[in-house]
């Protein structure tokens, strides 16, 4: 469902670290002292275009801080470096791999050293660097729509909220076509991509927030989308591009089924093809 102004506001202010609150709050000239919940019933009526500006000079300092660590030019030519994408560990079965195919298989040391020097120090590394390019380049993705002109971006780790687009919250994802989806389906019928997303995720990260998918697909081998994901040129402006025209409003609804319950929610979906 569409949010109101006064839960616009509300939100957006728990998106700010406490520390920064306090320097909002006084450069309204309004008291420091207090809970988080304090600040905020103080805050929640001033001029939202304000907000917002501070916010996007406080996140523009974040990303200035990370580009102190590595530039993105640097960054992007780091990514490039990677040459096969398989994540060789289902991702969140580390532990169980470990103890089911070597803990409890093996009987004899020698054995059990040979068995992880075969097989497993090779199916870690492809799980590191799959999580680490699929980290890196989401960071570059989501720091580019964050200092987009039309967005206002969180500060903080706020569950469902990672964005605020046309006076709405959405949680970010940027992923690729589930296997065996149709390219021509998705781009014909996104908002049915879309529920499938929903109805598909997993149990333990499973919410109905606002959200808004960016898909990447390959059209010759979507086994190689991946390598679409580190084209930042093509990407970012397809993603300009959608920014700019896309607007939020009730058609964006979405209604789909969860363990037996049903949801509705607001979604806006992105599909990047190449």
């Amino acid at each position: 469902m569409l949010v109101s102004k006064k839960e616009l506001a509300n939100l957006k202010l728990r998106s700010i670290k406490s520390d920064d609150l306090k320097e909002l709050a006084e450069s309204f000239g309004s008291p420091t002292k207090g809970t988080v919940s304090d600040l905020i019933k103080r805050l929640i009526d001033v001029p939202q275009e304000k907000v917002d500006k501070f916010i996007k000079k406080k996140y523009r300092k974040l990303v200035e801080m990370r580009q102190g660590l590595i530039s993105d030019n640097d960054l992007k030519r780091e990514l490039l470096k990677v040459k096969d994408f398989r994540w060789g560990v289902v991702q969140g079965q580390l532990d169980q791999k470990i103890q089911t195919e070597y803990v409890r298989r093996f009987v004899r040391y020698e054995e059990l050293l040979q068995g992880v020097k075969n097989k497993l120090h090779d199916d870690i590394t492809h799980y590191v660097i799959a999580t680490w390019y699929n980290h890196w380049t989401t960071v570059l993705i989501e720091d580019h729509i964050s200092l987009h002109s039309k967005i206002v971006p969180t500060l903080k780790n706020n569950f469902g909220v990672d964005i605020f687009f046309d006076g709405q919250p959405f949680d970010l994802k940027t992923t690729y076509l589930p296997r065996g989806y149709s390219i021509d389906d998705a781009i014909r019928n996104p908002k049915q991509l879309a529920i499938w997303m929903y109805e598909n995720q997993g149990a333990q990260r499973f919410g109905f927030d606002n959200r808004l998918f960016i898909i990447l697909a390959d059209r010759n081998n979507l086994e190689e989308s991946w390598k679409l994901k580190r084209d930042f040129n093509f990407v970012f402006n397809k993603i300009d591009e959608f920014f700019n025209k896309a607007k939020v409003s009730t058609e964006d609804e979405i209604v789909f089924t969860f363990k037996k319950r049903t949801y509705t929610t607001i979604t806006k979906i992105l599909i990047i093809t190449k």
